[in-house]
């Protein structure tokens, strides 16, 4: 809880030109080396957050601060659909970011051959998009935010329509990828138990201009893995971010 924050959101309003209010008054920081998830209903400004931290779309009011300048130029991020292009394979969608930014096919190479290694694709470098699973897909979205080696990963549900075996697994994979590239993590999801297993900090929101409800912070020490998940502590966790997010949906309703 102590790290130093890579971003941090202040005072931050979202309003779009349907009037439709996003953000109000909105706080947050964005810790070094964190998994953060955000949590809440449809609607509730998770997105958006992304979306503004990402560059994605500009603040209506507040300020975005950077701890250093160069972070918010290398983001890597996962939308919820792989948005892989159909007629690319594998290594050239991977390869996208970087043939964006000047970098030669020669020269990315390695890099690309790296990420899809991360992701364990790289016997699939070949193949089109047609040709793969869901969660290879996904995976291949993944190695395309990590081909530019980032300090910053924003996931934008990026497992919600895979089935819950394929998602338990990414959910691991992604654990392995944080403990090998040490790169913090902005996670958006609906899922209560992905939230509780995955993150180090849970921040649950309210439907009503994206307040924050509640903080959870899990230790990072402790071992994510299927005696985590049926541990008192995920329990507690989960018990927690559930009565939170129930709290925010009667909001909504009332």
């Amino acid at each position: 809880m102590t790290a130093p924050a890579l971003v941090a959101l202040r005072d931050v309003g979202k309003t779009f030109p349907s009037g439709l209010v996003a953000l109000a008054h909105y706080d947050l920081d964005v810790r070094e080396g964190e998994i953060l998830t955000l949590l809440g209903p449809s609607g509730c400004g998770k997105s958006t957050v992304l979306r503004l931290i990402a560059g994605l779309a500009s603040p209506t009011a507040g300020a975005i601060e950077w701890s250093a300048p160069q972070i918010k130029n290398n983001i890597g991020f996962v939308f919820q659909d792989a948005t892989l292009l159909p007629w690319a394979n594998v290594f050239d969608n991977v390869y996208l970011p970087l043939r964006l930014s000047g970098v030669s096919r020669t020269a990315a190479a390695l890099r690309v051959e790296d990420a899809l290694e991360h992701v364990g694709l790289h016997n699939f470098s070949r193949a089109l998009p047609r040709e793969l699973s869901g969660g290879m897909k996904m995976r291949c979205a993944i190695a395309r935010a990590l081909v530019t080696r980032p300090e910053l990963i924003m996931m934008d549900e990026p497992f919600a329509a895979l089935d819950e075996v394929t998602r338990f697994k990414l959910n691991d994979d992604l654990l392995a990828l944080k403990r090998r590239l040490g790169a913090t993590i902005v996670f958006v999801t609906h899922s209560v138990f992905e939230a509780a297993y995955l993150s180090t900090r849970i921040v649950v929101m309210s439907r009503r201009a994206g307040r924050i409800i509640d903080e959870i912070a899990i230790d990072p020490a402790i071992e994510r893995n299927d005696d985590f998940r049926s541990s008192k502590t995920f329990a507690d966790v989960r018990h927690r971010a559930s009565q939170a997010l129930r709290v925010s949906i009667e909001e909504a309703a009332s």
